[in-house]
């Protein structure tokens, strides 16, 4: 049974190996929820731009300016949201940039406004820039929202019978069997399945449409 990190592991995986050798950037970020008051909007698009910049033979000189003039300011600081957003948007728009996002319901909410704001503005600017996100329903209507309905999405529900499937092959890999009776492993092959059902689980695909000309 594959979870919505495992589909963006394996975008992010593909995206690389076709990015290989030409000029392509691909950037990821994994939100977990018990990391919520660590992964800021500021870090997060932070992480994307040392990522972006990470392939380059040279780091563009208003982005290095930037950096040095706020090491300047009284006590050192890093750049804002705002101007980390447009260096990121500077660096996307020299070459294809793909930027993928799991997890994004797990990002805090407030954190999750400025990013997609952010972001809406990167795609405004920078016509090469292509989003992969993964999300759960309830954001999905934000997203569509914030990025103006340049989206395509795609639901992914997993089926009973492949979670099942799943947990017995997770049971079979414990390292300590004799700590589970039968009775205890057919109440977690009956109940979770169960509960699963009932929970939303959706992978939404993210992607700028290409402008068409008219």
């Amino acid at each position: 049974m594959l979870t919505s990190c495992d589909v963006s592991s394996l975008v992010v995986d593909r995206l690389c190996d076709e990015a290989r050798g030409e000029n392509v950037a691909v950037t990821c970020f994994y939100f977990d929820f018990p990391a919520q008051k660590e992964q800021s909007s500021t870090r997060m698009l932070g992480a994307m731009l040392k990522q972006a910049l990470g392939g380059l033979e040279e780091i563009p000189g208003g982005i290095s300016q930037a950096y040095e003039d706020h090491k300047k300011v009284v006590g050192g600081r890093g750049p804002h949201l705002s101007d980390i957003a447009k260096m990121l948007q500077a660096t996307s728009s020299e070459r294809l940039t793909f930027i993928c996002i799991d997890a994004m319901d797990e990002c805090a909410p407030e954190h999750r406004i400025k990013i997609l704001e952010s972001l809406d503005q990167i795609l405004q600017k920078s016509p090469g820039t292509r989003i992969f996100m993964t999300g759960r329903p309830h954001v999905q209507a934000e997203i569509q929202k914030r990025l103006s309905g340049r989206v395509a999405s795609i639901a992914v529900t997993p089926k009973k019978g492949d979670v099942i499937g799943y947990l017995r092959t997770r049971l079979k890999e414990d390292t300590n069997p004799d700590a589970m009776d039968s009775s205890l492993e057919a109440d977690i092959l009956k109940k979770i399945p169960e509960d699963i059902s009932e929970m939303y689980v959706e992978v939404t695909t993210l992607l700028e449409l290409p402008q068409v000309a008219h």
